[in-house]
């Protein structure tokens, strides 16, 4: 979920696929993009994330910025 989306944990669902990876591709135009992965109902930050920054719930959202 994440600004692209704004913020709907319903929208754009990932799914597992035959390797046991659980995916979910979205088209983006090119831009900044702040994200979070939502997970057994709770908020967690993608770990291959190397850039976050603050948010005003005080966690941290993940950017992504696409070209």
């Amino acid at each position: 979920m994440g600004n692209f989306n704004q913020w709907n944990t319903e929208a754009n669902p990932m799914k597992k696929d035959k390797k046991g990876t659980w995916k979910a591709s979205s088209s983006l135009e090119p831009g900044r993009y702040e994200y979070r992965f939502f997970a057994d109902g709770s908020w967690e930050n993608d770990p291959s994330c190397s850039c976050c920054v603050a948010n005003e719930f005080g966690g941290e959202n993940c950017v992504r910025v696409v070209a």
